[in-house]
Formats: structure tokens, sequence, C-alpha cells
């Protein structure tokens, strides 16, 4: 199992740690680092940033949201910074939510998400292989477009530049049972938002048909501490706030994938609560058993021993959430 270092996206403004984690993380053997985008920073930019003082780690977005650019302009940003990095990309996607999607980006989520994502990663797939103009007949992602506004003098077009790998890594971040069952077909990978190493029944079915070589990459947050309790804190705020508030209170993804794992109860209250305003309690509702099972917290020993769970097939990378260098080391040397 390989490790890479996930740097999620910024809060209020870019954090000074990012580049020096990236670069121990570098040295200590890592294999990736991650960038993500919600409704600020975009997960590019600062991954060509840390490209730039970094010589061999991977270079991951987990994930840039198809709503924020079309396939062809998410194309052009991996193939120009796997260039620039002499082939380090590994280019994750995410379809995101309603609220997102419609509240920030100003576009409809798709009726048919399934077809909208395989619609997507047929353009870029195609922009990347560069054997041809690139066409589709879609209904999401037309090219060239002809929708009733259109001048009608569209031409399909084939990337000026050569990509630097036209089988760059493609890995989608899924959370349905349908979902993910299509990722294992269309892509080179899967970036489960949570992920049970005790519960692996619960995506047996859907990672079915999957090929050889095909990545998991789940990610969990890493603390090594004597306080478990406190250690935990942080993944219950984050649960918190994706199950409570990333999404509408009649479609929220992450409270159903929640509810598939065996809290449906506690998602649904946690939804409440944070519904209601009341964002402490939503927090304090997590179920610590649900934190522990999908992170890596506590002393060494603890960590070491957990840690063997993750091994355990089909996790080829863990992707960790570590605020502080003494954690990486630690899971570095524990992983050797």
């Amino acid at each position: 199992m390989r490790l890479g270092l996930a740097l999620g996206y910024w809060g209020r403004g870019p954090s000074p740690d990012h580049v020096p984690l990236a670069q121990e993380a570098e040295r200590l053997g890592y294999d990736s680092v991650w960038t993500a985008e919600s409704w600020g920073s975009d997960a590019f930019t600062p991954l060509t940033w840390i490209a730039a003082r970094t010589s061999r780690i991977k270079l991951g977005t987990a994930v840039a949201q198809m709503a924020a650019r079309s396939p062809t302009t998410t194309a052009m940003h991996a193939l120009t910074l796997d260039h620039l990095s002499g082939g380090r990309m590994l280019l994750g996607l995410g379809l995101s939510g309603p609220q997102v999607v419609e509240g920030w980006y100003g576009r409809p989520f798709p009726k048919s998400p399934l077809t909208a994502t395989r619609e997507y990663v047929d353009v870029v797939r195609q922009v990347l292989r560069r054997e041809g103009p690139v066409e589709l007949d879609g209904r999401f992602h037309p090219l060239p477009y002809g929708g009733p506004d259109a001048t009608g003098i569209g031409k399909p077009l084939k990337s000026i530049t050569h990509p630097f790998r036209a089988d760059l890594p493609v890995l989608l971040g899924a959370e349905g049972p349908r979902n993910i069952a299509q990722t294992a077909r269309i892509a080179d990978g899967w970036l489960p938002l949570y992920w049970s190493p005790t519960r692996t029944e619960v995506y047996e079915a859907s990672l079915a048909d999957a090929p050889e070589g095909f990545l998991v990459a789940p990610m969990a947050r890493a603390r090594v501490c004597d306080d478990i309790a406190e250690g935990l804190l942080p993944v219950k705020a984050m649960l918190g706030f994706y199950i409570g508030g990333m999404g509408h209170a009649k479609r929220n993804f992450h409270a159903d994938l929640m509810a598939r794992m065996g809290y449906e109860e506690e998602a649904r209250r946690i939804q409440r609560l944070f519904l209601d305003g009341r964002r402490e309690e939503a927090v304090l509702a997590v179920p610590d058993s649900f934190a522990d099972e999908i992170s890596l917290v506590g002393p060494r020993e603890r960590i070491a021993e957990r840690l063997e769970l993750w091994r355990k097939e089909p996790v080829t990378d863990l992707l960790v959430l570590a605020p502080d260098p003494h954690t990486l080391r630690v899971l570095a040397e524990l992983n050797a």
C-alpha cells in the first residue's frame, strides 16, 4: 500500500504549511500529494505551486469538481501540469452535489449523474489520447455544441499541445453503489470519501468488475496522540459539516453513505441538528465509533495495529490528512 498526503482545500487563506508538508512527504517516500476544491481555492493552482518545489512525488486532485470546468478545460489543466511536472499528474474528478453545482457554479445538477460523469470522462480521455478531433454526441457535454442558441459553425478540434501521457490516470470520487460500479468500468481508480476497513462488504459488489491495477485510494485523517477522544474531534467536525451541511435535507450523498455504512439513525440526527443551526451539537452527535473506524488516531502502537487493516485489499493507496510532520513520519515508518 502506497501512502499519499491529502492537503484538502484552503480555509480563509493559503496555509504556509502545505509546501513544507509536501516536501517532507516526498522526503519520507510518500507516493503522492493531493489538493482539493469546494467553493474557494481551486485544486490545480496550489498543486502547480507544489510541483515547482518538489521533484518526484505524484500530484493529484482529490477532487477537481466537474461543474467548475468543461471537460476540455479540465483536460487542458491536467496535460499542462503533467508536462510541467514531468509526468506526475493524477486527475481526480468529482461531480459534487446540487447545492454546490447550482448554488456556486450556477449550473443545473445533472438529472442523470452517471451519464454526465461518463460523458465527461470520455471527453477528457479523447483530449489526452489526441487520436483525432474531439467529438461527442452527448446529452450533457456535446462537442461541438449544437444547442438551440448555437451558431452552427462549431468545429471539432484536436489539442494543439501533444499530451505528455495519453494514459494519464483518471480517478473518480464516487459514493453511490451504481456510481462506484461505473467508476470501476470507466476510470483508472476510485477516491472513496469515507472508507472503513472493517466494512469492505459495503463496496464489494460495486468493485466486482474492477480491472487489474485499478486504484482504490481512500482518504483518512491521521494523528499520533495519546488522547484518542481529542484526536477524533477534527474528524467529527469534518463529518458534522459534510453530513449535516454539504447537501440538502432531502438530498445529501454524504449522509446517505453514512447510512449505508450502518449509521442511518445517527446520520439523520446529525442532519437535523446541523440544519437547525445547532452545529456544535451536530458535531458531538457524530459517533466516536464511526469517526474512529474511518481514521487513524491514537498512540503509535494503536495506529500500527489499525494500519494493518487498511493494508488489505482492495486498498492500493492511503491518502493521509495529517497536519504534522511527526504523524507523517510515523506512518512512513510503520508502512515501510
